[in-house]
This record gives structure tokens, C-alpha cells and sequence, in this order.
């Protein structure tokens, strides 16, 4: 029988503030674009200085890679803030279809996106600038010898999932429908961070949520890869908002998102390339 070391690929955990850290490093020496980028994807490319508050809605799982960027953006830019409104992509473009202020908004998935789209709340085509997979969080240590998905169907096992509502638990259930599989958790969480968290507070023995939520709890967690998640792959879009207050500003962070810093710091973080 594999044991679960054998199964999951293991990886180093990101020590804290390395993805700001990368960011910093990075932004002392110009880095080229890719040929698919456009010239106004390029980071500081706009020779207006821009100015003033600008408001990010934004997926759960992108919280410790837009929190490393907003930082590096102010630095870039004196005079400019970036807010961030961070949760579950469902709520934050129910928020937005339903007037909320805010300039940007990155979904973890199409579907959700597309709520902002149909309602014309958004300026322009949406852009995937990232990619992210599931992975089972488990206890340190892995007591309940959880080596794959179906071991989440285990008698006495304590699963948290995301709500199917939001996209990481939409993930989740694409991943068990191609293991055949069924199951039950003790709670529907209505975010990633909410359903990790149940795993480090000892409330719950494991959780399906993304691979960057793993890598980003460090030593709180321990993570098991399975081979469904690759059904379950799930695009992130960003996008422009209609009623954006301070528009140039707001382009200038998205272009900083899809730049090659930003790629690195959300390489760093587990995201996938687009």
C-alpha cells in the first residue's frame, strides 16, 4: 500500500513575506515583458503619474500574493493606495453587481466573473492571468492517513469543503465527480481562507482548497496532491470595473498583475501560468 509521503510531491512551505520580498527584489532591476504583452501591461509603462485610492475585490486564495503587490504598487507609485476587499468570489461579485464600490475584481473562476460581465459592471474583456489546483489540507503530521481523495470518504473523518456556490468548492466537486466519489462534510465553508482555517483550529481533520492555500499555511497544515484535482483546474480573470473611480490607477495595478514580477510572485506562491 503507498503511504501518503509517497504519494504527494512535497514541497519547501513559503516563509512569510517571501512573496513581498520576491517582489522587492524583482523591482530593483527592470525585468522584460513577454512578447504576448501588451505595451500597456507593462508596469509604470503610462508617463502620467497616477494618483489616488484605488479598491480591489479579490478571491480568498490571492490574498497573501495582491496583499505582496499592492505594497510594491504604492512604493512605485507615491500618492496611490491600494484597498483590498479579499473572500468568496460569489459574494464579492454579488457585491459588485449590487454597487459596490470598487475599481478592480479578480474571480477565481469564469462563472463567477461572468456575474460582473453579464451585469456590464465591467469595462472591457476580462483576462486569465493565472490558474490554480486543488489540493487536501490535512493536520500536521497527517494522523488520519489521508493519501487521497477517496480516503476523505473514510467513517469518523472530519472533511470541511468550500460551498458549491463558490469556486473552489464547485472545484471540489468536479474533483470528486471524477473519482466517482461522494461525500459529505461536516460544514460548507463560503470561502478557501474559512475552510483551511477548520484545519489549523483542529475543527476539522482535512479540507479540499487550493494548492496556494496550502503552501501559504506553512507548517499549519500538510498538504496531499490527488490526480482528480486535474479535472478541476480553475482559470483566474481580473478585470477593470465600470465605475471605477480612479480607472488609469486601477490599469496600472492590473498591468502590474500580469507582468513578469507579477507572475513570479504568484509563481512563488503555487499558481499555475495561465
Amino acid at each position: 500500500m503507498t503511504t501518503p509521503s509517497a504519494r504527494r510531491t512535497r514541497r519547501l512551505p513559503l516563509p512569510a513575506g517571501a512573496a513581498a520580498a520576491a517582489l522587492l527584489a524583482l523591482s530593483a532591476c527592470s525585468s522584460s515583458s513577454d512578447s504576448s504583452d501588451a505595451a500597456s501591461d507593462k508596469p509604470g509603462a503610462a508617463s502620467a503619474k497616477l494618483s489616488g485610492t484605488i479598491t480591489v475585490f479579490a478571491a480568498a486564495s490571492l490574498q497573501e500574493s495582491f496583499t505582496a503587490m499592492g505594497k510594491e504598487f504604492e512604493q512605485r507609485h507615491p500618492g496611490t493606495e491600494v484597498r483590498f476587499s479579499f473572500g468568496g468570489s460569489d459574494t464579492l461579485a454579488a457585491s459588485v453587481t449590487g454597487g459596490a464600490p470598487a475599481d478592480v475584481f479578480a474571480a477565481a473562476s469564469p462563472k463567477t466573473m461572468a456575474t460582473v460581465t453579464d451585469a456590464k459592471d465591467a469595462t472591457g474583456a476580462p483576462v486569465t492571468f493565472v490558474r490554480n489546483q486543488l489540493e487536501i489540507a490535512t493536520l500536521p503530521g497527517n494522523p488520519g492517513k489521508v493519501a487521497s481523495l477517496k480516503d476523505l470518504t473514510k467513517p469518523g473523518l472530519k472533511v470541511v469543503l468550500c460551498d458549491r456556490t463558490v469556486p473552489c468548492g464547485a472545484a471540489a466537486q468536479k474533483a470528486l465527480d471524477a473519482g466517482h466519489l461522494k461525500l459529505t462534510p461536516v460544514s460548507y465553508e463560503q470561502d478557501v481562507k474559512s475552510a483551511l482555517n477548520k484545519v489549523e483550529l483542529k475543527e476539522a481533520d482535512a479540507a479540499v482548497v487550493y494548492r496556494t492555500d496550502v503552501r501559504a499555511a506553512g507548517g499549519k497544515v500538510a498538504g496531499v496532491e490527488f490526480p482528480e484535482s486535474a479535472k478541476a483546474v480553475n482559470d483566474y480573470p481580473i478585470a477593470l470595473l465600470k465605475n471605477a473611480e480612479h480607472p488609469e490607477t486601477a490599469k496600472a495595478f492590473i498591468a502590474l498583475v500580469r507582468s513578469a514580477e507579477g507572475r513570479r510572485v504568484l509563481g512563488e506562491a503555487g499558481f499555475l501560468k495561465p
